[in-house]
Formats: structure tokens, sequence, C-alpha cells
């Protein structure tokens, strides 16, 4: 297999995350609860989410090389090329809740998004894995079994596809979750997140990308306060859950 790998001659970056967006946005669609939030709402939680996803993976990718991102701030081509899906997800958190809160909406949304989430961040990262070295989402050198050659001769660690697996497993125990009605409304997506997170600070210490904050890189700065705010919140609505039951 050559990279990056066309498909019908486009190139796959752009034709599977343009499918991974689609196809997420039809997948919450056709499975969001409908007795949750109305679609009128359910459009400006959207929009939130989109917004906040853009700001978000931007933001985080600066962070990326900070002395670098200082020296091309006047660069619009660097400012807008490179993008980071925890900063997407993490942004989208933020934006989905301002617009909550600028809707007057309380209850929980997140569980409508974690399949589309799932299923739209698998097909991304095929687009990831078939684009090669260009996309800078591949692990370091090694021996492993696993390891691929995406056109320079050395094995590296195909990191998008232990994501796409690992996204795969998650999903499948978090739907084992939702079909036994164990938990709380909201409980799914941070779960999801707190997963996720942690997957990306473990999976990035196997990534050829610079680690400038005391040995982490800017993802795992920001999945590490990611983890600690999910233990913190999933902890907080247990305690309220058992209040409610000795109530």
């Amino acid at each position: 297999m050559n990279f990056p790998f066309y498909i019908f001659g486009i190139h796959p970056h752009l034709l599977l995350e343009s499918l991974a967006y689609f196809i997420g946005f039809r997948v919450y669609l056709y499975t969001r609860n409908k007795d949750r939030i109305p679609m009128d709402k359910a459009l400006w939680v959207i929009v939130g989410a989109i917004l906040g996803a853009a700001f978000g993976s931007k933001f985080l990718y600066w962070l990326e090389d900070p002395k670098k991102t200082l020296e091309n701030w006047h660069n619009l081509i660097y400012l807008m090329e490179g993008k980071t899906i925890v900063g997407g997800l993490l942004g989208g958190l933020i934006g989905v809740e301002t617009a909550k809160k600028c809707i007057g909406w309380t209850r929980s949304t997140g569980d409508d998004f974690v399949l589309p989430l799932a299923v739209g961040m698998m097909i991304g990262r095929i687009g990831c894995f078939l684009t090669g070295l260009d996309d800078h989402t591949y692990g370091t050198a090694t021996t492993w079994i696993t390891g691929v050659d995406f056109g320079d001769g050395i094995k590296r660690h195909p990191t998008q596809l232990y994501e796409i697996a690992f996204l795969g497993a998650l999903a499948f125990a978090l739907f084992q979750l939702k079909r036994n009605s164990i938990g709380w409304e909201g409980l799914l997506f941070q779960l999801y997140m707190l997963g996720y997170l942690t997957f990306r600070l473990m999976i990035d210490f196997i990534k050829p990308t610079p680690h400038p904050y005391w040995l982490l890189n800017n993802i795992q700065v920001a999945s590490l306060l990611g983890i600690l705010y999910y233990i913190w919140l999933i902890n907080k609505k247990q305690t309220e859950k058992r209040r409610e039951i000795h109530a």
C-alpha cells in the first residue's frame, strides 16, 4: 500500500473527514433521544458544539509547540492548518454548555453524542491512517508485529488503528451500560470522555510530538485536566444519587 492512499482520486483525509462529519451527524439525528430535548433546542446545542469544537481544536494545536506558534502568529496558513481531536472534544463541551445556558436548558444532552462521536472519530482515524506520514498522527518506531511502514522504510506504531480499536471497545462497553439502564442521565458521555482522555494520555507517550510540558505534550496536559474534571464530576453524581436513595 502506498501512502497517502487515494480513494477514487480523492485525498483520504479530505474524503474520510467529510464522511465522519456527515455520518456522525446522521447518526445523531437517528439515535438521539427525542424526549430528552426538542429539535429546535437540540440544533442550538449542535451549533454550540460545532463552534466550540472548531475553536478548541485550533487552540490546543497552537499549544503543541508554543515557540513555533509565537513565531508564526501572523501566518494565517500555519494558524489554520492544524487541529486536535482532544481540543475539539473539550472545546465542544464548553460550547454545548454555553449554548444550554443561553437557551435555558438544564438537562444533560451528552449521552446522545456518544455513538455519533465514536462513529465519526473512527471514520476520521481511517483517513488519518490512509494519509500516512503527512498526517503526523502515527506513532514512534517499533519492532512490534503491528508496526506499519508508511513509506519511508521505518515501521511505526499505527496509533490511528489502536484508537479505532479502543473506540470500538469503549462504545460496545457503554452500549451494555445503556441497555441495562445503569447509572444516571449523562453518565455514558462522562465515561466516554473519561475513557478517551485516559487513552490519549497514555497513547501520546508513543507519538513523536514535542513534549514541552514536564515530559507531557499539549494533548496530554489537556487530557489530564479533563480526566481530573470527569473523575470529580462522576464522584459528585454518585454522591448525589446515594443521597437520593437514602432520602
